[in-house]
């Protein structure tokens, strides 16, 4: 590992800025869940009637995401940012007055103009960084996530809990409008130079990028989630039966802080490895941890080396859509990309949820790490007729080979 590839990427032009700016940006977005759940239960009902509202949200970006990024494609970054800023001003400057049935379709028209923060910043990563050093910049990129995901909820959760629905929610309008006009402002470009020089303006048909091995990616990717989801589930559900309910944060913080450490020796390696092998890898090492019983300290630390490639494997899923798929079509690609990751999340909690409370948490374990596993052996026949790269990218034989 070196930190050498880190700052040969922080002095590429733009890069540290948009880096900075979308891990700003993420942090309102990674707290709307967390606000919805508890303003639905606290002030409109229970956790069914939050769930709705949680699979409305869901619905809407899933449907979004992928057309947001056609949007940008076609017409460009700054109109997509514009409309879609306005939306979420509007909608949580309002959403704590709204009744429950009103609620419910609110959140799915502003999940389907949801702020495409996470696509947008990997698009324009591909724009800026050159392929060689998307590894490095997606890797960087992941442990962003990581920081937005471990600060939006729990701000979420204090602000709902000290200051009330409506005043957290007029400042998550604050947060997504500020970020918005941020990224307006910044306007970083959606493809390179080259590109630009080239004949990308032509929109590639989708038949020669939207193929069965793209498919098979998108698979992976919501395998992924699917793992780290249900791993999360039955780590709180180890620790609720042990009663050591007090510990649940240290010990999702712990994993969250080797899936960072994970991410950045991962970026530092000179050489990449296939979505295949690291989601493969960590299933298995999910599977492996069900083995830890007893003491919870000893089930974290049975975790931890599955917790290492949460970071890198969503980091070289995100590189394979950057190679795969012609620039003029990058954006649309990257918003599937963004589909199947809260697809995956989506279909694991209840899954996990139902294995926990019939079998117990070792087997949500199990099956969270199996299900990487299949779904790896499922995409495998069509990653080896995969399309052929739009970049070349300088890799070693391990990279090309499977990558």
């Amino acid at each position: 590992m070196a930190i050498e590839p880190y700052r040969r990427l922080f002095q590429l032009p733009g890069v540290r800025t948009l880096l900075l700016v979308g891990l700003v940006a993420r942090i309102p977005a990674t707290s709307i869940s967390m606000a919805l759940t508890l303003h639905v239960v606290t002030e409109l009902g229970g956790f069914g009637q939050a769930g709705l509202v949680a699979m409305a949200t869901t619905v809407g970006m899933a449907v979004g995401s992928p057309l947001s990024g056609r949007f940008v494609d076609k017409y460009g970054l700054r109109p997509v940012l514009i409309v879609t800023t306005a939306a979420q001003a509007v909608f949580w400057a309002s959403a704590w007055a709204l009744p429950y049935a009103a609620l419910v379709v609110a959140t799915a028209v502003a999940g389907l103009l949801s702020l495409p923060v996470f696509s947008v910043i990997r698009q324009c990563l591909a724009a800026l960084v050159p392929p060689e050093q998307r590894r490095v910049g997606y890797s960087l990129d992941s442990m962003m996530v990581e920081l937005s995901y471990m600060a939006g909820p729990a701000l979420a959760v204090a602000g709902m809990t000290t200051l009330g629905s409506g005043v957290t929610m007029t400042v998550i309008a604050v947060g997504l409008t500020g970020a918005g006009l941020a990224l307006i402002l910044l306007d970083p470009p959606t493809r390179s130079a080259e590109e630009l020089a080239g004949d990308v303006q032509v929109r590639t048909p989708r038949r020669q990028w939207l193929t069965p091995a793209f498919f098979a990616l998108l698979g992976t990717v919501a395998a992924a989630t699917f793992v780290l989801t249900g791993t999360e589930l039955a780590l709180v559900g180890t620790m609720k039966h042990d009663d050591q309910t007090a510990w649940i944060g240290l010990a999702v913080g712990i994993w969250c802080v080797f899936s960072l450490l994970g991410g950045f020796v991962y970026g530092g390696l000179s050489r990449s490895f296939s979505p295949l092998t690291l989601i493969a890898a960590m299933g298995l090492l999910t599977i492996l941890a069900a083995l830890a019983g007893g003491d919870w300290r000893w089930l974290v630390l049975a975790l931890l080396p599955a917790g290492l490639l949460c970071a890198p494997s969503l980091s070289s899923t995100v590189d394979a859509v950057s190679r795969w798929v012609p620039a003029s079509a990058r954006g649309e690609a990257m918003g599937l990309h963004g589909t199947a990751l809260l697809v995956g999340g989506a279909v694991s909690a209840p899954i996990a949820g139902a294995i926990i409370d019939t079998y117990g948490p070792t087997w949500a374990f199990v099956a969270a790490g199996l299900v990487g596993v299949v779904m790896v052996l499922l995409a495998l026949p069509f990653w080896r007729r995969r399309p052929a790269v739009a970049e070349p990218a300088a890799e070693s034989l391990t990279g090309s080979a499977v990558a």
